[in-house]
């Protein structure tokens, strides 16, 4: 069959009714409204984003999303597998182009998304898999923010008084665990676990950074090691995890969202920030050598670099309406421009998240 977007819009929406009640976020200075059919799936989003509710701000929408709780949609299209990131296995997800537009299906779950400049849907069993509803929302701030020249960067963002510290790592090399220890200090505020986003100023030239309003997804090993988080199990999974091996609790992937206001306090997130110091997570896991923190310069540490680009994924389109492909072409001078404005360091030697912590506060904050 030939989709088009309004085709395919119309067999995702299914003449759905859709409630009264709508999501209704600012982030930044940017307004993104979501409609659905469910209003158990506004409920659940409302109190998810909770830090950037807006309902009562008048002002128009940015970005008008519409969820619809239903089956997996079965459509007549030849889906192409998306080509995952160097170091991730499995299929995750598969799209096809149309004329203006472009169709995600999620492999695991059957969720559906149509991605254009006019008609932005989710479909499937959206209250079952809110996470992929989330990540589609974040998915299209994310994209206002690039079209507005931020830079997409894989790292962890946090905020110490005036100052920001971004963190990156290879996959597995702890950034999630060593920036909840941080959160640890009371002085410390989240702004983004995964997906940090840099620009140099217009105003007055600083380098400037962003995150989006997505809770850290941990794997038990991170809870397990931080007496803060062990609220997030039962005392029988957390007993189960203790009892592991080091090593293999490492391994193990069992994601759990951490409420960042519940566990740690309100006033402990924050939107965007000057960013100071970036650093970069190049330990090694059984190496016994103290771990140690050295001034960098990317231009020569091109291996550093690659654990920092970060591809806009599937969901993005530029101003012109563009789609990005999975041939991923990073523009490394467009990092090392921004990055080149602030200190940047590599944590080497064996895992050690307390000392790393200390030297960072003592050496960066």
């Amino acid at each position: 069959m030939n989709y088009t977007i309004e085709s395919i819009s119309q067999e995702l929406i299914q003449e759905q009714e859709l409630v009264s009640e709508l999501l209704h976020l600012k982030i930044g200075d940017c307004r993104l409204d979501l409609r659905s059919n469910s209003k158990a799936l506004i409920d659940k989003l409302n109190n998810y984003f909770a830090n950037c509710n807006a309902i009562g701000d008048e002002n128009t929408a940015d970005i008008n999303i519409i969820a619809i709780e239903s089956e997996a949609p079965e459509l007549d299209i030849n889906f192409i597998d998306w080509q995952r990131e160097p170091g991730k296995t499995g299929r995750k997800d598969e799209y096809v182009d149309l004329k203006d537009a472009r169709v995600v299906r999620k492999v695991r779950t059957g969720m559906v998304f149509l991605q254009s400049k006019t008609d932005i849907i989710a479909a499937g069993p959206c209250i079952q898999y809110d996470n992929q509803v989330i990540n589609f929302i974040n998915s299209q701030y994310m994209n206002w923010l690039q079209q507005r020249g931020w830079l997409i960067c894989h790292a962890s963002g946090l905020i110490h008084g005036d100052k920001g510290l971004a963190i990156a790592g290879f996959s597995g090399g702890g950034k999630s665990t060593l920036m909840l220890d941080f959160m640890n200090d009371s002085s410390i505020s989240y702004m983004t676990n995964d997906r940090l986003f840099i620009k140099t100023s217009s105003t007055n030239n600083q380098i400037i950074m962003s995150g989006i309003p997505k809770l850290p997804r941990i794997n038990p090993g991170t809870i397990t090691g931080n007496p803060v988080l062990h609220s997030l199990m039962s005392k029988d999974e957390l007993a189960a995890y203790q009892a592991m091996e080091k090593e293999k609790l490492w391994d193990i992937e069992e994601k759990y969202d951490v409420p960042i206001k519940q566990v740690y306090g309100d006033q402990r997130m924050k939107n965007n920030s000057p960013l100071n110091a970036f650093v970069i997570l190049n330990w090694q896991r059984g190496s016994d050598e103290p771990v140690t923190l050295s001034e960098v310069d990317l231009k020569q540490r091109g291996d550093l670099l690659k654990a920092i680009m970060k591809s806009s994924g599937p969901f993005y389109q530029d101003k012109q309406g563009i789609f990005q492909t999975d041939q991923i072409q990073f523009d490394e001078n467009a990092y090392l421009s921004i990055l080149s404005g602030i200190k940047v360091y590599e944590a080497h030697g064996g895992i050690n998240f307390s000392k790393l912590k200390e030297l960072c506060m003592s050496t960066l904050f």
